[in-house]
C-alpha cells in the first residue's frame, strides 16, 4: 500500500503506489528551486512579460531583446497558492468532464505534435495531415481510458503559421472531451480561444466551462521565449488554463544528474506558473513534464528508458507536493514498430508514472522516439493502460470482500463457481479486448492467426469509421470553419 501523505490538504493515495521522495526530500527540492529562481533567474524574451515581473517586484535586468528575471521567494509562493488545487477539465458535455480530485489516473494519446505517421492502409511512413489528427482524435473520443484529448499530430498540410488553429478545429470537431494543444504564440491563442467560445456555445458558457487548455514549453535551460510568454499571457487573460511542459535533455540542456534535472525543470515550470498568475490570478495550471536524457553515444533522446520513467514519477510527486494537477510523459517507445520493444518501453514508463499517482499520462501511439505516431501502438497501449489502472486498485479488505461466511460455506474441498457471490463479482474481473486469452485453437479459429498489431490496426479502422462523436451543431461548425478560413486569408495577406 502506498503511504498517506503527511502534508495537510493532500488527497490520500490508496491502492498500489510509489513513494519516491520523502516529505523532507520534497522540501529540499523546493528550497533548491527557490534559490535558482532567486539567484540564477530566468531568461525572458517578451517585453510584456518583463513588465509583469517588474511590476510584481522581481529583479529585472534588461539586455538587447531579452531580460534576466530574478524572482523573490514570496512571488513564487504566492503563485503556488493562487493556482487552483483541483484540475477541472471541462468537456463540451458535463459527462465528459475530468476532475483530478482523489486518486485518479488516466491516459491520452500522442507525445506532442507528431510529424510522421504510419499510414493505416499502406503501413508506410508519411507526414501527418489535418485528417490524421481528426482520425486520432475520434479514436481518443471512443476510449474510456482517455479522459482528456491531446493533440497527437500536426496539420502538416496546412499553412505553417496557422497550424495550431487548424489543429484545434480538427480536434473540437471530433471529440467532446477537453482538449490540450500548443497555441504557438499570442495571435494563434486568441483565434483558438475564439473558436473554443463558439464550440462552447458563447462567451458566458466558455468562461464558466473552458473546454481547452494551452500547452506552453519553457526552453531549457531556464528560458521562456517570446512565443511561450505570449501564449501564457493571452491564455490566462482569455480564461484558458495553462499546461507547462519543459522538455530538457539530461546531459545536454540540463545537468547530467537526475537531481539537477529535477531542480532545473521545477524552476522552469514554476516560472511559467508565476507568469500565468501575474497575467490573471487564479488561472488553472497543470504541472507537466517529459524530460529525458541525451544519449551521448548515439546523439539521440530516447524515451522508453528508466530515466524517463523515474523523472515522470518525480513530476507527479512534485505536483502533489504543490497540490497541482499533473500530466506527465510515459507510454512512448524508441522502437520503430508496434513490437515487443514498444510494449516493454510502454510498460516501463507508463506503469511507473501511474504508480506515482500522475493524473494524466500521455504518449499512447508514440514510437520512433516520439517522431512517429502509430495506430497499433495507440490501441494496444490503451488496453495496457486499462490493465495498469486495474492493477493500481490493489485489494480491498472489507468484510464484503474477505467473505469469511462464504469460505466457511464452501469448506475444505468445496467450489465457488456456482455461488451467487461469484456470479455477482465475475464481471468486475479484468476483461481482454484485443489481448488474447484464448487457447490456440480458438485463437486460430477466431482471428485466423493474426497477431496483436494487425488486429489493432483493424480496430483503429473500425473506430474511425463507426464511432459517433457528440457532434457540434452545424451552425457552430460552420462558424468555426469561417474563422479558420478568414485567419488563413489574413496570414497570406
Amino acid at each position: 500500500m502506498a503511504r498517506r501523505h503527511l502534508r495537510a490538504g493532500f488527497n490520500e493515495f490508496t491502492g498500489v503506489g510509489l513513494q519516491l521522495f520523502t516529505d523532507q526530500e520534497l522540501e529540499a527540492i523546493h528550497t533548491a528551486t527557490l534559490q535558482v529562481l532567486r539567484r540564477t533567474g530566468v531568461k525572458i524574451e517578451s517585453e510584456e512579460a518583463l513588465e509583469l515581473f517588474d511590476g510584481a517586484g522581481a529583479q529585472v535586468t534588461r539586455y538587447n531583446g531579452y531580460g534576466i528575471v530574478k524572482i523573490p521567494d514570496y512571488l513564487t509562493e504566492d503563485a503556488i497558492r493562487s493556482a487552483p488545487r483541483t484540475g477541472i477539465y471541462y468537456g463540451r458535455r458535463p459527462e465528459d468532464d475530468y476532475m483530478t480530485d482523489g486518486n485518479r489516473t488516466s491516459f491520452t494519446a500522442g507525445f506532442g505534435e507528431h510529424v510522421k505517421i504510419i499510414d493505416l492502409e499502406t503501413r508506410q511512413i508519411r507526414p501527418t495531415t489535418k485528417q490524421d489528427l481528426a482520425d486520432i482524435t475520434r479514436i481518443q473520443d471512443s476510449m474510456d481510458v482517455i479522459s482528456i484529448v491531446e493533440r497527437a499530430a500536426c496539420s502538416g498540410d496546412q499553412l505553417p503559421e496557422s497550424q495550431s488553429v487548424h489543429n484545434y478545429e480538427a480536434m473540437v470537431n471530433n471529440t467532446s472531451k477537453h482538449c490540450f494543444l500548443g497555441f504557438n504564440g499570442g495571435r494563434n491563442a486568441r483565434k483558438i480561444i475564439e473558436i473554443a467560445k463558439v464550440a462552447a456555445g458563447g462567451e458566458k458558457e466558455f468562461q464558466n466551462r473552458p473546454i481547452v487548455t494551452g500547452f506552453v514549453c519553457p526552453s531549457s535551460p531556464l528560458t521562456m521565449v517570446r512565443e511561450c510568454c505570449e501564449s501564457i499571457i493571452e491564455s490566462a487573460r482569455g480564461g484558458v488554463g495553462i499546461a507547462s511542459i519543459p522538455m530538457s535533455l539530461s546531459g545536454a540542456s540540463s545537468p547530467a544528474s537526475l537531481a539537477g534535472v529535477v531542480v532545473q525543470h521545477n524552476a522552469e515550470v514554476l516560472s511559467s506558473l508565476i507568469l500565468s498568475q501575474l497575467a490573471r490570478k487564479g488561472t488553472p495550471f497543470t504541472y507537466c513534464g517529459c524530460s529525458t536524457i541525451m544519449d551521448l553515444r548515439l546523439s539521440t533522446s530516447p524515451v522508453g528508458i528508466p530515466e524517463m520513467a523515474i523523472l515522470s514519477a518525480a513530476w507527479a510527486k512534485i505536483a502533489q507536493y504543490y497540490q497541482l494537477p499533473c500530466l506527465v510523459g510515459g507510454c512512448a517507445s524508441d522502437s520503430k514498430l508496434a513490437d515487443a520493444q514498444m510494449a516493454y518501453d510502454f510498460s516501463l514508463t507508463a506503469t511507473t508514472a501511474a504508480l506515482a499517482g500522475a493524473n494524466m499520462i500521455f504518449g499512447l501511439g508514440a514510437i520512433d522516439s516520439v517522431i512517429t505516431f502509430d495506430y497499433a501502438a495507440m490501441i494496444t497501449g490503451a488496453e495496457q493502460g486499462e490493465r495498469i489502472l486495474k492493477t493500481m486498485e490493489g485489494i480491498s479488505l472489507s468484510d464484503d470482500d474477505m467473505v469469511l461466511d462464504l469460505i466457511h460455506e464452501a469448506g475444505p474441498g468445496g467450489e465457488y463457481m456456482t455461488k451467487k457471490h461469484t456470479f455477482e463479482r465475475c464481471r468486475s474481473m479484468s476483461q481482454a479486448k484485443l489481448f488474447d486469452r484464448r487457447n490456440r485453437d480458438n485463437w486460430l479459429k477466431t482471428t485466423g492467426g493474426k497477431d496483436l498489431s494487425e488486429r489493432a490496426y483493424e480496430k483503429a479502422k473500425e473506430l474511425i469509421a463507426k464511432h459517433e462523436v457528440f457532434a457540434l451543431e452545424e451552425t457552430r461548425a460552420s462558424e468555426i470553419r469561417r474563422i479558420v478560413d478568414d485567419y488563413d486569408r489574413e496570414l497570406k495577406g
